[in-house]
């Protein structure tokens, strides 16, 4: 888990760097995506026969929109936005989690849940503290993308009963690459070799990320590893501060501490369905 928060902390570096090279963010999403893809081919054709066979095709296509819309999202307030409170906000997917669970699934979730629900959209507002400060309306991008992350999410829920988590990997990485491509070919431009370079080096990073996460689930209960996937905060404001001057403000800080603890405390009181079962502030 602590692979693949760092290496889900460089993601915001890299489109920074891609963007620094002429490229547009929607470019940097759609190369992550086609790096991912590549990757991947020789796994997906070694399992042709079972990797693409899914009873609900139709649901792992939108599970795939789901997944790449929050992408899409982030890599743009990634590029716009201080990464560290970018990162912080996207911890919020769990909570969206649970009241999609609550009112799609029709999971069971219980008092205390809700209260811990309540408190880590506390620790939104103090990250943001609208009416306090100046806010910059682009701070929506990562809520947004949080929804769309906690949406992908309660969608492999439910496609876990009919497929297996194979098959929704490799339609993954199929579905995403047409996906991120028509947004990205609205302001295409050809990258320069720099450009492309650490485009490429976002999407192989994503699949290390990815790669980490699911050995991670494989090693230990969620409860137990949750709570590092946390430590890509500290992780995205070190690359933060040293590569871009990027100093968090304390209540960065405070209000990623309040949204962390009350993830965490709804991972281990486990209790019903309902529970965060992925640490979904990356996709």
């Amino acid at each position: 888990m602590l692979g693949a928060s760092l290496c889900f902390g460089t993601q915001g570096p890299l489109v920074r760097f891609s963007v620094s090279e002429g490229a547009h963010p929607l470019e940097a999403a759609f190369f992550r995506s086609l790096m991912a893809f590549l990757l991947m081919l020789p796994w997906i054709l070694r399992n042709r026969d079972t990797a693409l066979r899914s009873q609900r095709p139709g649901a792992q296509i939108l599970r795939c929109v789901f997944s790449m819309g929050g992408l899409i999202l982030l890599v743009l307030a990634q590029a716009r936005l201080p990464l560290a409170e970018v990162s912080a906000l996207t911890f919020a997917a769990p909570l969206f989690g649970t009241i999609g669970a609550a009112l799609l699934l029709g999971e069971v979730v219980r008092k205390q849940r809700w209260i811990a629900t309540l408190v880590g959209f506390a620790g939104v507002w103090v990250v943001l503290r609208p009416g306090l400060s100046d806010v910059d309306p682009l701070f929506l991008l990562p809520l947004i993308s949080a929804v769309f992350i906690a949406a992908s999410n309660l969608m492999i829920r439910s496609l876990s009963s009919v497929d297996s988590p194979t098959t929704t990997v490799a339609w993954l990485a199929m579905v995403s690459v047409p996906v991120t491509l028509v947004p990205a070919l609205f302001v295409w431009s050809w990258p320069t070799l720099a450009g492309l370079f650490w485009m490429s080096l976002l999407g192989v990073t994503a699949l290390g990320a990815h790669i980490c996460l699911t050995r991670a689930f494989t090693a230990a209960e969620a409860s137990a590893v949750l709570p590092y996937d946390y430590s890509r905060l500290i992780v995205t404001s070190t690359f933060g501060y040293i590569l871009f001057a990027e100093v968090p403000t304390i209540w960065t800080w405070v209000g990623g501490a309040v949204i962390v603890g009350a993830v965490v405390y709804m991972a281990r009181r486990g209790g019903g369905r309902a529970k965060p079962a992925t640490p979904a502030g990356e996709t």
